[in-house]
């Protein structure tokens, strides 16, 4: 499905987003905490546009992989980047991420959480390649609870389909509106990452409460290894 809609990917986030969606980008990367000779990874990367905004922060000295099961994806973020020496990309599952224990200071992820068929083992996953100390942060579409949010979603929800039929794709546009509304609320994300062995969990809700962006951190090394 997403190999599908590759192509027209990013100009369909920034629609539905209501071009809101650079901001909520530059809001995770902040969240991230990296900055120059710092590495990190981006899982469901897609079209490796988070990536990229991390690998700006990291400079030529640093390093960002960006991963995403999808080969179309992971093609055209290839080809936008074939002259960034910190950038690299690779086909693989967030389930079984291709990346050794501890190599990265950072781990994010962008509106590809709800669809992993286990959060906590996705963000086992992201917590066992980053470094004691290290940062996950997860974006996320979320379901608002208060009134605006709630009108926000019924314009989501009934828009997001039919923008879909536009372009030849409502099978895939109706899955983007069955996935949120089976995405956990932002309590149980959390507990998801504190089962997965993250600390300092937190989240803050964006427009209205329709987005969410949850930060953990993985313990330090004194931290994991408890009193002595």
């Amino acid at each position: 499905m997403f190999d599908r809609i590759a192509r027209r990917y990013d100009a369909m986030n920034a629609l539905i987003s209501g071009l809101q969606e650079p901001r909520w980008r530059r809001r995770l990367v902040a969240a991230s905490g990296v900055g120059p000779g710092m590495s990190a990874v981006d899982v469901a990367t897609g079209t490796g546009k988070v990536a990229i905004d991390l690998a700006d922060r990291v400079g030529p000295f640093g390093k960002v992989v960006g991963v995403d099961v999808s080969q179309s994806m992971i093609g055209l973020a290839r080809s936008r980047t074939y002259d960034r020496v910190e950038l690299d990309f690779l086909v693989g599952d967030a389930m079984a991420l291709p990346l050794p224990d501890g190599r990265f200071d950072a781990a994010t992820i962008a509106f590809g959480m709800r669809n992993l068929p286990d959060y906590a083992r996705g963000f086992s996953e992201m917590a066992r390649v980053i470094r004691p100390g290290g940062v996950v942060a997860c974006l996320e579409i979320a379901r608002p609870r208060s009134i605006t949010g709630r009108l926000g979603r019924v314009w989501f929800e009934r828009a997001v389909p039919w923008l879909g039929g536009l372009i030849g794709q409502h099978e895939a546009y109706r899955y983007l509106v069955q996935s949120v509304r089976a995405y956990p609320p932002p309590e149980q994300i959390a507990a998801f990452m504190r089962d997965a062995g993250l600390t300092d969990v937190a989240w803050r809700p964006m427009l209205f409460g329709m987005v969410t962006l949850h930060t953990g951190r993985r313990p330090s090394a004194a931290e994991e290894a408890g009193p002595g």
